[in-house]
């Protein structure tokens, strides 16, 4: 059965993403500082079809398992607008269900990745995603507030973050306005390397 998840990395004072994102600037210019434990693994570049990283150790492991479980990605209308210009084809690599107001045929890429575009709302993006997702799990992908709407709606069944060792002062924080009565929370899994900490959650609906 699909969970609704999703796996983000974070500075040390929590935020997602810095300041002045567009696509000229995806996430603030920020990602090299929270995702630099990713770039540094193998696996990361295997999963982009390009030689790459340094290392294949646990933090590769981290991400094999989660590419594997994944079946479908939710995200919403700004993180696809800021990385439409720069993503390579079949980035993705299955069905990507978009939050968009915007009325707009399937991108079909050459491989096996679809950007849907959903403009009935997130209920309506998970019933699409999961049954795409042939029973892997349905990742939410971002922004923060796209995770936040999810989190606020109680659909998330499990997530994962990556608490890289840097202070950003200031950005988007994934956790601002969360509605802290909706969930229990449980930790699964606490696993230390040299350029991240990942965290593994389980959420309980009250």
């Amino acid at each position: 059965m699909s969970k609704i998840i999703f796996d983000s990395g974070i500075s040390l004072d929590g935020f997602f993403a810095g300041d002045n994102r567009s696509p000229k600037n995806p996430m603030g210019g920020v990602s090299g500082q929270i995702h630099s434990w990713m770039f540094n693994q193998k696996a990361f570049w295997e999963y982009l079809g390009i030689e790459g990283g340094k290392e294949d150790g646990i933090d590769g492991n981290f991400i094999r398992e989660t590419i594997d479980r994944t079946g479908a990605f939710i995200m919403g209308k700004r993180m696809f607008e800021e990385g439409e210009e720069s993503w390579p084809n079949d980035l993705y690599k299955a069905d990507v269900y978009v939050l968009t107001h915007e009325k707009r045929e399937p991108w079909v890429q050459e491989g096996s990745t679809t950007f849907h575009f959903i403009n009935d709302g997130i209920e309506s993006a998970i019933e699409k995603a999961i049954q795409s997702a042939k029973g892997k799990d349905v990742r939410v992908q971002g922004g923060a507030n796209t995770i936040q709407q999810f989190l606020n709606a109680g659909l998330v069944d499990e997530f994962f973050i990556h608490i890289a060792p840097v202070f950003l002062g200031s950005g988007i924080r994934l956790f601002d306005g969360i509605d802290k009565d909706k969930y229990d929370l449980k930790i699964l899994e606490v696993i230390s390397s040299e350029l991240t900490t990942h965290l593994k959650y389980k959420l309980i609906k009250k």
